[in-house]
Order: structure tokens, then sequence, then C-alpha cells
């Protein structure tokens, strides 16, 4: 059966306003950025969103509002932003339903519903604060659709009298998208390096979205069974996406865009020119106060007037720093498609992300 699609319809078929939704890969690993650049193009949201963890893939859709309830253990483009500015900058000024678990037990959850189980006992956890401190209440989750109702619960182990166990749900995923490195047009998938939890959500899901760098045939795929790793019933759709998890990197295909994540970091800082300006300000007024309290020191002195200069500049227009919202103008709303956002980027800066064989990494990225 032949699944390969574009990316503009494989989206809009199967990525639904209020799906669970469940992205692969590993904060700055195959991260699935094409298929999610292309949801924000087409406008689907109010996603229940689960994953491992995660990364600027998941803080697109966070900070463009997108998701309204997210289950997760951590989100950060990993060497780059230690937290996600969005995700971040969302719980703070409370945009953004949230619920922590470690990541252990996230990632169990995640097998647990490739399994079909109705919940997941787990020793993990226990005796800590992620047991007692709950970002959703059970009254608030009494009123979100796909939201577990209760985060977690001490129940005793039917085995062994007098022993506890912590019992948590297991997602009920509604589409679950990929990136991964060969596929075949019947969507049996071959996943090089680190699986992570794709393998789970696919399984667990019932939609699938298999974004990949190459199509190959389903003969040839067959050639070898022990390297594949997603099975083709799992999935809906398989579109060929090279370069589908820029600026994150795809192993034995590219490395990182180190200028890329670093562009991202900086302009996720604020999400547009008015944040940016009021971020400044505050900026400005806190490394003044810092040089006041020390009026000898130079280098507070000159780091408030960095800091004032900057703030001026912004609130004038002269000079506004880049944002969150330009950064998706420049590399989604402004490209038609993948194929537009290749363009943008040009063949020289792609070519030097490519792996050297005989390193397994590039020298040039």
């Amino acid at each position: 059966m032949n699944k390969v699609m574009s990316l503009h319809d494989a989206v809009a078929k199967y990525v639904e306003n209020g799906d669970c939704l469940a992205l692969g890969g590993f904060t700055t690993n195959r991260k699935p950025y094409a298929a999610v650049s292309e949801i924000l193009r087409q406008g689907q949201g109010d996603f229940v969103a689960f994953a491992g963890p995660g990364g600027g893939d998941i803080d697109m859709l966070i900070g463009e509002g997108r998701v309204k309830a997210y289950i997760n253990c951590y989100t950060a483009n990993s060497g780059y932003t230690n937290v996600s500015r969005r995700f971040r900058a969302f719980i703070e000024q409370g945009k953004l339903t949230y619920e922590d678990y470690s990541q252990d037990v996230l990632m169990l959850m995640l097998h647990a519903a490739s399994l079909g189980l109705p919940f997941l006992p787990v020793k993990l956890m226990q005796g800590s604060s992620l047991m007692t401190e709950w970002g959703i209440s059970p009254e608030k989750r009494q009123t979100m659709d796909k939201v577990p109702d209760l985060k977690c619960v001490e129940i005793d182990n039917p085995f062994q009298a007098g022993d506890k166990v912590v019992a948590v749900p297991v997602p009920r995923i509604d589409t679950a998208i990929i990136h991964v490195q060969k596929a075949s047009p019947d969507g049996t998938c071959i996943i090089e390096g680190d699986e992570f939890h794709d393998i789970d959500i696919a399984v667990a899901a019932r939609k699938v979205i298999v974004t990949c760098e190459d199509i190959v045939s389903d003969e040839w795929i067959r050639r070898d069974p022990t390297l594949t790793r997603i099975f083709g019933e799992c999935v809906s759709a398989v579109v060929r996406a090279p370069y589908g998890a820029w600026p994150a990197q795809c192993y034995n295909y590219y490395d990182d865009d180190d200028k890329g994540l670093k562009e991202y970091d900086k302009a996720s800082k604020y999400q547009d020119a008015e944040d940016a300006k009021a971020q400044l300000a505050k900026a400005a007024a806190k490394a003044q106060k810092a040089a006041d309290a020390k009026p000898g020191d130079e280098k507070l002195a000159a780091a408030a007037a960095k800091a004032a200069k900057a703030a001026e500049d912004a609130a004038n227009g002269t000079a506004i720093p880049e944002t969150f919202k330009d950064f998706l103008a420049k590399y989604v709303y402004n490209c038609a498609d993948h194929d537009a956002l290749l363009d943008v980027l040009g063949g020289a800066r792609l070519m030097n992300l490519k792996n050297e064989p005989h390193l397994g990494y590039s020298t040039r990225h």
C-alpha cells in the first residue's frame, strides 16, 4: 500500500484541532521540525501534547498558542538553551497548562501506551515533590478533554502486603509525528542511532505521520528486517522531507545547525517587538539599580550604559532585536513549504551540515 503523501496533505488529513499530540526525537535530535512548521502554516491547534524530552519543535507550537495542555519531563535545546524560552515564559505568565513528570516515568508512560495498559505502576517519583506538587489540579483536569483525571495516586501492591506503588496514567495518543532516516512507501521505517520514544508513540497513536530523509522501495527495505524499527501497519502517511529535522540533527545524515539553534535561542527570548521593548527596559532599570548600589564600579556603570542604550534603541525603533515572531516569519510563514525553507537556507549551508562518513559528524557546521 502506497502511503506517500505531500507534507501539506499529510498534515491536513491527519492533524486535527484538539488532538492528543506526541512528537518524536529528543531535544536537538531527529525532531520533526518540517511537520511542525506545516502545522503552524495550516493553523491546527488546541493540542494536548505529551512529550519526552522536548525541544524547539514543541516550543514553537507553545509560543504560537497551539498547545492548551502540556505533559512533559523537560523541554530544552540541549547545549543552546537549558530551558526552552517560550515554554518557560508561557508557564511564568500563566498561559500554559503544564504537568511535570520525571523523565523516566514519562518515557515509561509512553511505553505503556504502546502496550495498551490502562495505567502504569511505578516506584519512581515516590517520596519526591513530583507526587505532591501538581501543575494541573484535579478540578481543572475534570474540565479538560484528553487530560488524565489524576496526575498519580499511591496504591497498594497487590502482590506484596504493606508495599505501595505509584499508579500513573497512560496517554491516549491521537497523532504521532516522527522523523526517520529511511522509510518505504508502505510505511516501514529504519531509525538509525537512538530510537528514543519514537517506536512507542508510533505503536500507540491512532494516526502516525512519518517524515524521512529518503524514501526507499518496499523491496529494498525488506532485504534486512533487523534494521527496521517501525512497521508499516502503524503508519498513516510517509513524507519525503530532506533536512526535515533542521535545525536539529539527524544521525548519519547531518549535524545540528549551530547557527540556526543559536539564532533561535536569542530570538525566542522575546515573543514580539513589544515584549522586546518591555524586557530591555526592565533590564536597563535593573542594571542601573546595580550601578547605583556601587557608584565606583566602572564595569557596572558601563553595563548600565549599554543596557540603557539597548532599551532606548528598541523603544524608538532604531534597533529592535530579532524576536520569536521574526524567526517564525523568516523560516515558517514566509516559506510556502519545506522546499522553500531549504531554498532560504541555501545549498552551501546545508552541505556544511552533512556528516562526514569517516567521522560520523560534520567538521564544518
